[in-house]
C-alpha cells in the first residue's frame, strides 16, 4: 500500500506556472498517492494539482504596483500560510516569486515544515543581501543557472542545480513552419513576434510603445506580420484598443490567445518585454530586442539595487549584450523599431546569435523534472 503524502506549492506567476507543471507530473507519476495543493495556473492543474488560488491572484510586478495591490497580498498570504500549517505538507515548495514566498517560506520553516525554493531570485544580478534570508527559509534552493551554484556554496546554503525546465520544452531545432500552422498563419514570409508582458501592468506600460513601433515596421517592410501572444484572455480588450489607434496595423496581426511557444518558433524575429520570455526566445534561437518599461519609481529602485549591466537573461548568460537591451526612456517606437529592422537587414549577425543561444541552450538542458522531483522527496525525508 502506497503511503499518502501532501506537497504544498505556490507559484507566484504565469511563467512559475510553466516550470511547475512538469515537476507535478514527475511527482504523481512516482507516487500517485501525493496530494500537491497551493497555488498554481492552469498548467499545472492540467497535471493533477489542486489548486487553494490561481496564480493570476498573485502576479504583481514592481515595487510601486505592489504597493498597489499590498493589502491583498498579504491577507493572502497569511490564508496561505494558516492553510499550509493546518495542512502540514511534506514539504513546501516555493516556486520563484521571492518576495511573496521567501518570507511565505521562512514562518512555515519556523513551524517545522521543510521548505524547497525552485528558481533562485536574482541575487547575482541585484539585491544580494536576500542570501541571509534565504539561509533562513529554505532547506534546499533549487538553481537553473549553473553559475549560481559558486553563490550558494559559498554561502554554505543546501543547492543543486537542476538545469532549466524551458531547455527541455523547447526542441533544439524549432519548426516555424510547423508552428505556423498549429497557429493557422500564413505560411510565407517574415512574422514578429511580439510579447508585451504577462500582466495588467506591463501590457499598460509596454503596450503603446510597442505598437507603435509595429506601424513603423510596418510601413517599411510591407511584407512583415506579426503575432501577439496574450498570456491572459482579460488582456485582450486592452491590446486591441491600442491596435485600433494603428491602422497600417489593421490586418497584419494575429492576436493569440496563450501559445506564446508557438508564436516564438513560428516568428522569424521576437520584440519582447525584458523577463523568462527572452529566455524562451532565445532557446527557440529567434534573435531579438529586449525592451521595458515601468513606473518612474519602480525603474530606480530597481536601478539602485542593480548588481549586473544586463537585465536580459540571454545577454546575462552570455555574459556579454549579444541582443539590443531598450529600457524605460530609451524605449521609443523609433529606437524599437530600428533594432528590429537591424535584425531584418543583417543575415550574418542572425546566424551568429543564433549559434549563441544553442550553446546556451546546450549549457541548461538537464532533466529538470526528475532533478526537482528528487530534491523535494530528499527534503521530504
Amino acid at each position: 500500500m502506497q503511503v499518502e503524502r501532501s506537497l504544498a506549492f505556490v507559484a507566484g506567476e504565469a511563467s512559475g506556472d510553466l516550470l511547475t507543471a512538469p515537476v507535478i507530473t514527475e511527482v504523481l507519476r512516482r507516487a500517485p498517492n501525493t496530494h500537491c495543493v497551493g497555488v498554481g495556473g492552469d498548467r499545472m492543474i492540467a497535471a493533477g494539482f489542486e489548486p487553494w488560488n490561481h496564480v493570476r491572484e498573485l502576479s504583481v510586478r514592481g515595487y510601486v504596483e505592489v504597493v498597489r495591490h499590498l493589502p491583498r497580498l498579504l491577507t493572502l498570504r497569511r490564508t496561505l500560510r494558516e492553510r499550509v500549517i493546518a495542512s502540514r505538507p511534506q514539504v513546501f515548495v516555493g516556486v520563484d516569486a521571492p518576495d511573496f514566498n521567501l518570507a511565505l517560506e521562512e514562518q512555515l520553516r519556523g513551524q517545522g515544515i521543510r521548505t524547497v525554493h525552485f528558481v533562485s531570485p536574482s541575487i547575482w544580478a541585484w539585491r544580494g543581501e536576500r542570501i541571509t534570508q534565504i539561509a533562513r527559509a529554505v532547506d534546499r534552493m533549487l538553481l537553473v543557472f549553473p553559475f549560481e551554484q559558486k553563490i550558494y556554496d559559498a554561502a554554505g546554503i543546501s543547492a543543486s542545480y537542476v538545469g532549466h525546465p524551458l531547455a527541455n520544452m523547447i526542441p533544439m531545432t524549432p519548426d516555424a513552419t510547423g508552428a505556423r500552422q498549429r497557429l493557422k498563419l500564413q505560411l510565407e514570409g517574415s512574422l514578429l513576434a511580439v510579447l508585451l508582458g504577462s500582466r495588467a501592468d506591463e501590457v499598460r506600460h509596454n503596450g503603446p510603445t510597442f505598437i507603435a513601433a509595429m506601424a513603423t515596421i510596418a510601413a517599411e517592410q510591407p511584407s512583415m506580420r506579426f503575432v501577439m501572444p496574450v498570456a491572459d484572455p482579460a488582456l485582450r480588450p486592452s491590446i486591441q484598443q491600442m491596435l485600433a489607434m494603428q491602422s497600417t496595423l489593421a490586418t497584419r496581426v494575429d492576436i493569440v490567445d496563450g501559445h506564446s511557444h508557438d508564436c516564438l518558433e513560428a516568428s522569424n524575429i521576437v520584440l519582447v518585454a525584458s523577463g523568462t520570455a527572452t529566455l524562451e526566445a532565445a532557446l527557440f534561437k529567434r534573435p531579438m530586442v529586449i525592451a521595458y518599461k515601468m513606473s518612474p519609481l519602480t525603474a530606480w529602485i530597481m536601478w539602485r539595487k542593480g548588481r549586473i549591466p544586463f537585465v536580459g537573461l540571454p545577454n546575462i548568460l552570455a555574459r556579454e549584450l549579444i541582443v539590443p537591451e531598450l529600457l524605460q526612456h530609451h524605449a521609443t517606437p523609433a529606437t524599437l523599431s530600428r533594432a528590429v529592422l537591424d535584425w531584418v537587414h543583417d543575415d550574418a549577425r542572425r546566424e551568429r546569435v543564433t549559434a549563441r543561444f544553442a550553446e546556451i541552450h546546450q549549457s541548461l538542458k538537464r532533466d529538470t523534472a526528475r532533478l526537482v522531483a528528487d530534491a523535494i522527496f530528499e527534503v521530504a525525508q
